[in-house]
């Protein structure tokens, strides 16, 4: 299928496409579109910036359109999990339904409850949420689902590992038996997301697309080797002055981090903004807004924002902290080169995290490119010995040193104990046995012992 005219879309849904100048679907909308059309559940995995929004929100836009249903409660129910993701599939709801009578309503947290609350009151088809938010709204009577025909799980891998698999499974259980379930992931999530899906599915069409191997050719992914934190900062900042790029987005690995990275990079000439989990609503959405919109050309960020940035024309991704898994690794540099476009991600590498960073490679079957700043090169340039798996090989003396001590420290075989006589001179001879009379010991006369009185 060549267009998304083939697809059998609605027409006003192929009109805001080609508005919007999207004419050719991508592999994940070519698969996932006609099995959802068909009526089926989907476990789809693909990978980060390969059009997965657009494959759930085009045929769940086509069956609110054909069955028309204006007094009913919500009809679709999008789960995300972070405010930012959400924020943008709604802007890509009303994108794709701008020639239809469908609204979209936004339940996040970090808004007024009370005015969310009302907007839910006047039933919208679709609800935009993540799981803390809307779980807070069903505690308090607002949240009506027993009208729903399409739970959505976005991102869903990514709502587990921050612990909203309580939440999922209690929404999806208060959610009609018969509606279609879509589930969209990076990444395949291990037993946890087996579990889920098992629970919430019935009968799914499994849809691979891409395992977190599969990235993006067009990244170019390197690693520069540091010594210290302060060695780190001047590297970014001469990164940041002399790479080619448009946006750039770098990650720590903490919030401390990230705020002291942001005062240390931000100039007169450089507008830096930081983002990470205790900001509030308003300082995200604006730095959100400033980056898309150019007014900013940086952002500091922990992992909140590594699935909730969709930015044209980012181009850099800088790791000042190598992700603690191959997973988190994936979806940091799939802020970058997205449907098609080019980026580059670089990695800096502290002695104590080339392990880490060598795991990460040999899961993700790729050699990083190993890249020399001539001009603030340090003192570690990598292990002097690698092992097989490209991890750092210890010393020999290490090794026989470690060998002697578990010698030292294993059991030790027992020793029969030495009485002190043994130890100063010869065994003596035992006493000698008592006479006997008729097999009688000889009784030996006592004292008298005098008068009892």
């Amino acid at each position: 299928m060549s267009t998304f005219a083939d697809l059998n879309l609605h027409e006003r849904l192929v009109r805001a496409l080609t508005e919007l100048e999207i004419t050719e679907p991508t592999p994940v909308q070519s698969a996932a579109i006609p099995e959802a059309l068909a009526g089926h559940d989907l476990r789809v995995i693909a990978r980060t910036g390969s059009g997965k929004t657009a494959a759930f929100l085009l045929p769940l836009l086509h069956g609110l359109l054909q069955h028309s249903r204006p007094r009913t409660d919500t009809r679709a129910l999008i789960l995300l999990p972070t405010r930012e993701l959400a924020q943008q599939t709604l802007k890509q709801v009303e994108a794709l339904a701008r020639y239809t009578f469908i609204k979209a309503e936004l339940v996040t947290g970090g808004e007024d409850f009370k005015v969310q609350a009302a907007n839910m009151r006047r039933n919208p088809e679709i609800l935009i949420g993540t799981p803390g938010r809307l779980i807070e709204h069903l505690e308090a009577g607002n949240l009506m689902l027993g009208d729903l025909e399409v739970l959505v799980l976005d991102e869903s891998d990514r709502m587990l590992d921050m612990g909203f698999s309580e939440d999922v499974m209690r929404l999806a259980a208060l959610c009609p038996e018969e509606r279609q379930t879509l589930l969209f992931s990076a990444t395949r999530g291990g037993n946890a997301m087996d579990r889920v899906a098992q629970n919430v599915l019935r009968e799914p069409k499994f849809l691979l697309l891409d395992t977190v191997r599969d990235l993006n050719e067009s990244i170019r992914q390197q690693i520069i080797t540091v010594d210290d934190v302060a060695h780190k900062e001047r590297l970014v900042q001469w990164l940041l002055a002399h790479e080619t790029y448009d946006k750039a987005v770098i990650f720590t690995n903490t919030r401390e981090q990230a705020d002291r990275l942001g005062g240390v990079l931000r100039t007169p000439s450089l507008k830096v903004f930081v983002l990470h989990g205790e900001k509030d609503q308003k300082d995200r959405k604006l730095a959100m807004d400033r980056l898309k919109d150019g007014g900013v050309r940086v952002l500091v960020a922990t992992d909140v924002a590594a699935r909730g940035i969709h930015v044209d024309g980012l181009d850099l991704v800088i790791n000042f902290d190598m992700p603690r898994s191959g997973d988190e690794y994936v979806h940091r540099i799939g802020r970058t080169g997205r449907v098609g476009g080019e980026g580059t991600a670089i990695s800096l590498i502290p002695a104590h995290e080339w392990n880490l960073m060598a795991s990460i490679q040999r899961y993700l079957r790729q050699n990083f490119e190993f890249r020399i700043v001539e001009e603030l090169k340090g003192k570690f340039l990598g292990p002097k010995k690698l092992k097989g798996n490209g991890k750092a090989a210890g010393s020999k003396k290490k090794k026989l040193k470690k060998k002697t001590d578990g010698k030292k420290g294993g059991k030790k075989p027992l020793k029969k104990k030495v009485s002190p006589k043994k130890a100063d001179g010869p065994r003596k001879s035992r006493p000698d046995v008592p006479d006997t009379k008729g097999g009688f010991a000889t009784v030996k006369k006592r004292k008298n012992p005098g008068s009892i009185d």
